[in-house]
Parts: structure tokens; sequence; C-alpha cells
């Protein structure tokens, strides 16, 4: 993601000191397609949000994790599953993705 003050010195750069595209991203340290896109364009800004962030081994087992998340969160506090337990009892039923790309739905959902 660009800043403000980045977009203003690529454009500093090449029109007022007459550097090439070239020269100013290797000094910049960033892509010539991005230098040119910013002398291109009016923008003062550029940013790049995802809609859906793809999940492919979590896709599959999502019904499965909201059930086991659900069923936990109607638990009396003492009984409840921790995040890794949960974990562990989604290996157990055969899911083989990470911890870490599971724990993104995390500990809002199940009340800790």
């Amino acid at each position: 993601m660009l800043v403000v003050e980045t977009i203003g010195r690529i454009r500093r750069e090449h029109f007022q000191k007459g550097k090439s595209i070239k020269e100013i991203a290797r000094d910049l340290k960033i892509s010539r397609n991005t230098v040119r896109k910013v002398l291109r364009s009016g923008e003062t800004s550029f940013s790049y949000e995802r809609e859906v962030q793809p999940r492919p081994k979590l896709g599959v087992w999502k019904a499965e994790i909201d059930r086991v998340l659900a069923a936990n969160a109607t638990k009396p506090a003492r009984e409840r599953l921790t995040l890794i337990r949960v974990f562990e009892t989604l290996r157990a039923l055969g899911y083989d993705g990470g911890y870490v790309s599971r724990a993104g739905t995390g500990s809002k959902s199940i009340g800790l």
C-alpha cells in the first residue's frame, strides 16, 4: 500500500527533478509498474482490499467448526473447551489444517 508521502515523492522526483521511472523505482525500492501507475493516474492513495478471503482447507469444515463452537458455547464456563481442545476435536474428526488457520474464527465466537 502506498502512502501519500511516497506518491508525492514519486511525482516530485519525476516531474520536478526529471528522474526516470527506473531511477525512481531503484531509489524507493518499489516496482517500475507501481511508479508508472502513480505517474499515469491522479490518485492520491492506492489500496487493495480482498472482498473474500480464500480458505481452501477451512472452507469445507466451516459447518462442522460452527457446530462444535455452538455446542461449546452452550456449556457452563468450567466445562468449555479451550481453542486448542476444539482444534484437537476437529483433528480427531479428520481436519488436516493447522491450528493457526482455524484460530482466526476464534475466541469471540465461543465466548471465552
